[in-house]
């Protein structure tokens, strides 16, 4: 089905930011997409490329939706999947374009079998269509925490877990456009846990120099709590591994040969959607995470490889603090860290938040020791592609609901534009149904904020 809204909300405000005495022109238009699930949070999907714009999520009756538009116009098209998500927040969606144009979508998958769509056309989603494996259906059976990525070449990647949380498997698949096939990126897992245990890790990222970096934990259970051993490996071509150090890694990985840089125990603090990768100006990667210090209190840390070895820094000094998280399900999220990032001549900054603290600490690039702790700049016209205002404005009277956000940012040479996509839900609920009253469907709304060159 291929629908057009016939309600769309359009406004356009524009301000003048100095920066230098350089004027800079900004506008924000916001387009409302439709109604959407509100009862619970899971990750929607959006993907900004040439002259298109494609928006994934679940829709006010929980379907699995698809929403287009060509960028220089204003009305959506739609198509529903055959998918209807329930109670669980790790259901979310990805999204991504072939190198010939074909889209494809994923989702709703939480230790089921693989659900998957592929567009018959370039960019058409009245043409996508259930896809019903990939490559192997044996293995795709019990799949959580799809994503896509771009390897060498651009080639379109997906990443999956085999299995469950304590016993699960990562599997990595490679697109051919010729055939419009999928097949095994390598012969065997990357991370495999041998039935004991999981890794939670990180998409492979590649850095200013030219490695895929990779980090992540491993997990006992399906309890939280059972993290332990903050771990990475790096790649040239996704195929070939090796530890920090420039050692080789055999495939595959496991924890007991993997580069282990902070040997956390299980009921460490530890928490495996606490982890970033940043660099430094030298390239370095950098780790930010956080676990207890010998007090038992909740402390956040960053470990940089230096020379072939990994360097530990304590970061922040909070007293009296600790984050007891643990259990099964989606978790409220108490502590959040942003990634290490260069910040000017021998300094680097570090974002965080602790429950409604926000903060920035400006680090010492030489010795890792903070420097000036600060409050981060509110969105103004300092900075024109700030999220606006109004996309974080909490619009249902319901208790409890907060608003959802996803950004992506184009350049287009001449102009940039912000992407901010914007929803409201309740909190997680441990990926259990609610019972009573539930807030009404949320309006999907999407916010473009553009800047215009800067003229002198």
């Amino acid at each position: 089905m291929n629908l057009k809204n016939k309600c769309c909300r359009v406004f356009f405000f524009a301000w003048i930011a100095g920066a230098g005495g350089a004027p800079v022109m900004a506008a924000v238009r916001s387009l409302d997409i439709e109604p959407v699930w509100s009862g619970h949070p899971v990750g929607f999907a959006l993907l900004v490329d040439g002259p298109d714009c494609f928006i994934a999520y679940y829709n006010a009756d929980r379907v699995m939706t698809v929403a287009h538009r060509r960028r220089d116009q204003s009305h959506w098209t739609f198509k529903r999947l055959p998918t209807q998500i329930g109670w669980d927040s790790h259901n979310y969606i990805v999204m991504a374009l072939d190198r010939e144009g074909f889209l494809h979508v994923s989702g709703n998958m939480h230790a089921v079998p693989l659900i998957y769509f592929r567009s018959e056309n370039p960019r058409d989603i009245e043409s996508l269509q259930p896809i019903q494996q990939m490559v192997a259906p044996k293995i795709e059976q019990r799949v959580t925490y799809p994503l896509f990525m771009n390897g060498p070449d651009d080639a379109l990647i997906f990443r999956y877990r085999d299995g469950g949380s304590g016993n699960g498997n990562d599997h990595y698949n490679v697109y051919d456009e010729k055939t419009r096939t999928w097949k095994a990126l390598l012969e065997h897992p990357l991370l495999d846990g041998r039935g004991e245990v999981n890794g939670y890790f990180s998409l492979p990222r590649q850095g200013p120099d030219g490695f895929y970096h990779m980090i992540g934990v491993w997990r006992d259970t399906p309890d939280a709590a059972t993290n332990h051993d903050l771990s990475y490996a790096r790649s040239r071509d996704l195929r070939q591994w090796e530890r920090g150090d420039g050692r080789p890694l055999s495939l595959p990985m496991t924890v007991q040969q993997i580069d282990i840089v902070d040997p956390v125990p299980a009921q460490g603090g530890m928490i495996n959607g606490g982890l970033h990768l940043g660099f430094d100006s030298k390239n370095r990667p950098v780790i930010t995470y956080h676990k207890f210090d010998a007090k038992g209190n909740t402390q956040i840390y960053a470990a940089r490889l230096e020379n072939g070895a990994w360097t530990i820094r304590q970061i922040s000094d909070w007293e009296g603090y600790r984050w007891e998280f643990g259990g099964g399900g989606s978790i409220n999220t108490e502590v959040s860290l942003g990634a290490i990032q260069a910040a000017g001549p021998g300094r680097l900054s570090l974002s965080y938040r602790r429950k409604g603290e926000r903060g920035v600490w400006e680090l010492d690039e030489e010795t890792l020791r903070v420097l000036n702790p600060y409050q981060p700049k509110p969105d103004s016209a300092e900075s024109p592609l700030s999220i606006p205002p109004a996309a974080r404005v909490v619009e249902s009277p319901f208790p409890g609901m907060g608003k959802r956000l996803r950004t992506e940012t184009v350049d287009d040479g001449t102009t940039k534009t912000l992407y901010v996509l914007a929803w409201e839900t309740l909190d997680r609920n441990r990926d259990r149904p609610r019972s009573g009253d539930l807030p009404e469907p949320s309006m999907l709304r999407l916010f473009e904020v553009t800047s215009g060159e800067n003229k002198q």
